[in-house]
């Protein structure tokens, strides 16, 4: 290839009617074209999955009104540059602000553009792949309009993969026959830069080498090259479950090695570190349990600090995480009791709680025995009296059963030294 600009930039559109795809926003007579053809604007998230059209949208809205135009990605800017722009933008009259990946901006950077939208100073266009209702503070979003974005469906594909084999200047020196197109739909999984980006690769691996001659590119051809050359994360597709598996069960497996290279294949691959973080927390519960209950405090520590951090420094705070989280003895115990004790839930029903630990705010309920029977356990030795707490049908039955660590081997002698036979294991 002579461009050295990617094929998905060449051919992004200039004009709504170029536009593939996203007709209920930028079809005729549609709310966002509407307002664009009238010059009046709101400030608004775009929201929807990767490569739909959310910057091109943006770059067409501030070249069709002539208007100043900043754009930020809320990856590598902070507060100091959001203000920088504000500033710049006082200077000039209804000024756009693009900021991609709004969902990564922490609340504080977020409140830093509201006083600007709120005055006008800038119109502010969010994208993000992330529900709007959680990921943007409800102040700003209330200033905002939403639009949701579509992934392309497979007649919008293959109608750009066509165009790019007509108008692009590079591709046109080449011969190239499109014989099937489903591996491309397929990868792409309605994603416009996935798609061209991918057959450039194609056509760079193929064409070259045929040497002006007809070049058939076929399902297979491009399954193959995609597997040697491309990296298949997608945050909706199979790779993203592959590798959040490949992630935990190295995690539980005991291997630092593994968890932080998984770790780092989901960051470049652009996952939501939230989304990273928020299982991490679940790991430190169902993994690893009471063997290091601070596993737990830590995961949710880190939960919030990525909140407040924010990428990309926040990829440190998960990194170190993930090597605690491996490092740690490993208990599923809490897991296995939860399960058993849902599972008696469904095989007997809503078993009655006993009288002797029911409540008995009323005369009418102590008159039925409610709580009758009942000792105070604190009036016990070592705060324990013995007695029944589960419902007469599955009473004795043993639920949790502590792993075999140093901190369960703990609570095991525990509860063996008050309830003997009972939790004798």
């Amino acid at each position: 290839m002579n461009s050295s600009t990617p094929l998905a930039e060449r051919m992004r559109p200039k004009t709504l009617d170029d536009l593939v795809g996203q007709e209920h926003l930028t079809g005729k007579g549609s709310i966002l074209r509407t307002a664009i053809e009238q010059g009046k604007i709101p400030s608004m998230i775009l929201w929807g999955p990767p490569g739909v059209g959310k910057t091109t949208i943006a770059h067409i809205i501030a070249n069709t009104l002539s208007v100043p135009y900043f754009q930020l990605s809320a990856i590598s800017s902070g507060v100091k540059e959001v203000r920088e722009v504000i500033e710049k933008a006082k200077e000039t009259t209804q000024s756009i602000l693009f900021i991609d990946e709004i969902h990564r901006f922490n609340k504080g950077q977020q409140d830093a553009l509201l006083g600007a939208v709120e005055k006008g100073i800038i119109t502010l266009i969010g994208a993000t792949t992330e529900n709007p209702s959680f990921e943007v503070n409800s102040a700003l979003l209330s200033r905002c309009q939403v639009y949701v974005l579509k992934p392309l469906d497979e007649k919008g594909l293959v109608k750009l993969l066509n165009q790019a084999l007509q108008n692009d200047e590079d591709l046109k020196q080449y011969h190239i026959t499109l014989k099937e197109t489903a591996a491309f739909i397929n990868i792409s999984g309605g994603d416009a830069r996935k798609l061209l980006n991918l057959l450039e690769i194609v056509a760079t691996a193929i064409a070259p080498a045929a040497k002006g001659e007809e070049v058939i590119i076929t399902n297979e051809m491009v399954m193959d090259i995609a597997q040697k050359k491309v990296a298949l994360y997608d945050k909706q597709g199979e790779q993203h479950y592959d590798i959040i598996s490949a992630f935990i069960k190295s995690m539980r497996g005991s291997d630092p090695n593994a968890a932080v290279y998984w770790l780092a294949r989901m960051i470049e691959g652009g996952e939501d570190v939230k989304f990273i973080a928020r299982r991490m927390v679940i790991f430190a519960s169902e993994d690893v349990g009471n063997a290091n209950a601070n596993a737990l405090l830590l995961a949710n520590a880190t939960f919030d600090a990525v909140n407040k951090i924010g990428y990309p420094e926040s990829r440190i705070i998960l990194s170190q995480c993930a090597v605690y989280l491996s490092s740690s003895a490993k208990s599923n115990a809490s897991y296995v009791a939860i399960e058993h004790a849902m599972k008696l839930v469904k095989d007997h029903g809503d078993l009655p709680v006993p009288l002797h630990i029911r409540n008995a705010p009323t005369k009418l309920m102590k008159n039925l025995d409610y709580g009758k029977g009942y000792i105070y356990s604190h009036q016990g030795e070592g705060n324990f009296i013995e007695q029944e707490y589960l419902p007469e049908k599955i009473a004795g039955t043993n639920i949790y059963e502590p792993g075999d660590n140093a901190r369960e081997i703990e609570l095991r002698k525990f509860l063996k030294e008050r309830w003997k036979e009972k939790y004798g294991y």
